[in-house]
């Protein structure tokens, strides 16, 4: 699913339901979550399992994936790519450093957020678009995916500058495409310094998006130029 909304040079993995439920952690990640519940777990250790199979795929040898600043995962030297999961659902997208330079992606199940949660999330004009699409297109949720577009360009944001982007330091207007098939794009406007890319400052972040098998999901792919 999350394949269609990235460049081919990006490589994703995605696991659905039970699927690598058993994989076996590295000993320096299996420390992480021995105090963990077993729904956590089991999310922690199949997430990495879709990321070294990505490594894989990109003749990286597959090696623990651990978290580094504001729980980032830490990447292999020349690697840049984003990790999510939510119930029922895993991915991983790793893509060559040389090729983007940065990614992000979120999945959220297919539901409304819980109450009170988008007026924390969002901005004025953000919840008057919403509006308005829930108006034209009332089989989306608007506001999880609004919530997993946030995430997806923190996710990208992030190895940019290793700062913090509060949610209402970016104001993402969303498109749906023509068609039954619920999908589209979104561009982030950034409201405070963007990061530096290619020697540009950045003013905004561009991404996919599409709701489908119960679950929303959102990517942001930022080029070097």
């Amino acid at each position: 699913m999350i394949e269609e909304l990235l460049p081919q040079t990006v490589v994703t993995v995605e696991a659905y339901g039970n699927e690598d439920a058993d994989t076996p952690l590295y000993p320096e990640e299996a420390a992480l979550v021995t105090r963990a519940v077993a729904k956590r777990r089991r999310e922690f250790a199949v997430v990495r399992s879709c990321a070294r199979r990505a490594m894989e795929k990109l003749g990286v040898p597959p090696q623990p994936v651990l978290p580094g600043e504001r729980g980032a995962p830490r990447w292999p030297a020349g690697l840049a790519g984003s990790m999510t999961h939510c119930d029922g659902y895993c991915a991983a997208a790793l893509v060559r450093a040389t090729d983007l330079a940065s990614v992000g992606i979120d999945a959220e199940v297919h539901g409304p957020l819980p109450e009170g949660v988008l007026p924390a999330v969002s901005l004025p004009a953000e919840a008057e678009r919403l509006r308005r699409l829930a108006a034209h297109r009332p089989g989306v949720h608007w506001d999880r995916l609004l919530f997993s577009a946030k995430e997806s360009v923190y996710k990208a944001w992030f190895p940019l500058t290793g700062e913090w982007l509060d949610f209402t330091e970016a104001d993402i207007e969303i498109s749906a495409d023509p068609g039954d098939r619920p999908r589209g794009t979104f561009r982030a406007t950034l409201l405070v310094p963007g990061p530096r890319v290619g020697g540009r400052r950045l003013g905004h972040f561009d991404g996919h998006w599409i709701a489908d098998r119960g679950l929303v999901a959102t990517t942001v792919a930022v080029p070097h130029d």
